[in-house]
């Protein structure tokens, strides 16, 4: 199937409408204690109206100390429920499938924004990191399934686990990071186990047709790729997800590890039997071409990020132009200003090296 606008059907939940899912965008928009803002409701609901299929959030943290970066959504808290719930009705007036990522920093938490030492599955000189302990863990699992159990009460159709990019569910896959000596350390099992709990416990404390996902990265943050291969195997043969999201930086390369040279990252992930979860990949999918190559790879949709960025209509000028290819950048900031991007997130963009145009100084 290499058509980008045939509906796509999960085992749970409504369809896609396309093939075209809005990549989680930390954007640094909403407010200090994790409460929506206008901003971000502007900027994630006109990618509804520009006809993305499924519009995710960014990531949502799940504990007041996970947060990761300024201007985060949060959904910790049941003061985060009015926003939310907001914004679910607001994508899903424009036929979009609407889902939180959720999500949680652990050693990536900036001590100075969160006020206290961030946590991670050891100590981390690195970091400064503090070793959760037994109990926190406990907790840890038990906030990300209330934070799901919370979006499905502001009526969002689903979440996505957010396991990938060295935050914390990737610093338990992690065996550099990971060094606990009990049930969720040493084996990769072992270091696979609170995903696995944490699965279990949202299909549990949701109703059936609840949207489940969950995105990993495959190399990078001390990850191995044999590793998370067998994850994504495990997880698509169980079948307690409905779609596996794989954040390969660039769908088109080879992986880093020279054992695995020869063919694409994702053929790895795209050749594993799926049964009823569906794949999809994000990582430099800019024009229509691009996403169509990454249907023809083997997904089943593609998460696009950067060009979402550019254009809050990228579905449709697709569907307008088949070969569409985006602005070239850099742009100008009221490019991104007109395509619903906040100040504070045009300031974040522009830390983004070659995005944003820097305006011309006059000469002294």
């Amino acid at each position: 199937m290499t058509n980008l606008f045939a509906p796509l059907k999960f085992a749970r939940g409504p369809a896609m409408k396309n093939r075209f899912m809005l990549a989680p965008l930390t954007n640094t928009q909403s407010h200090a204690d994790g409460v929506l803002s206008d901003e971000e409701f502007h900027w994630l609901t006109l990618r509804a109206k520009g006809g993305f299929g499924l519009t995710m959030t960014c990531a949502a943290h799940v504990q007041k100390i996970g947060q990761g970066f300024p201007g985060q959504l949060g959904i910790f808290s049941d003061a985060h429920l009015p926003g939310l719930t907001r914004l679910a009705k607001a994508i899903k007036a424009e036929n979009s499938l609407a889902v939180v990522q959720l999500h949680h920093a652990g050693n990536r938490s900036p001590a100075e924004l969160i006020g206290e030492a961030p946590v991670c599955p050891s100590d981390d000189p690195d970091t400064g990191a503090r070793a959760l302990t037994e109990a926190e863990v406990a907790q840890l699992k038990a906030d990300f399934i209330a934070a799901a159990v919370r979006a499905e009460q502001a009526g969002f159709d689903g979440v996505e686990i957010h396991g990938a990019h060295g935050y914390i569910l990737c610093q338990f896959l992690s065996a550099e990071l990971n060094r606990r000596t009990d049930a969720y350390g040493g084996s990769a099992a072992n270091r696979a186990r609170l995903i696995l709990e944490i699965i279990d416990g949202i299909r549990a404390a949701t109703r059936a047709d609840f949207n489940l996902g969950i995105r990993l990265s495959p190399e990078r943050f001390g990850l191995q790729l044999t590793e998370i291969v067998d994850l994504a195997r495990q997880l698509l043969a169980e079948g307690k997800i409905d779609y596996l999201d794989m954040s390969l930086w660039d769908c088109f390369k080879e992986p880093t590890e020279a054992a695995f040279k020869g063919k694409s990252l994702m053929s790895y992930f795209a050749e594993l039997p799926r049964g009823n979860v569906r794949l999809g990949v994000a990582g430099k999918i800019m024009t229509g071409a691009q996403a169509r190559a990454v249907l023809e790879a083997g997904a089943d949709f593609a998460v696009i990020g950067r060009a979402a960025i550019l254009h809050h209509d990228y579905p449709q000028k697709v569907a307008a132009d088949p070969d569409f290819t985006p602005i070239a950048l850099p742009v100008t900031a009221e490019h991104l200003r007109q395509e619903g991007l906040s100040p504070a997130f045009v300031t974040y963009m522009s830390a983004w090296p070659g995005f944003v145009a820097q305006p011309e100084t006059a000469d002294a």
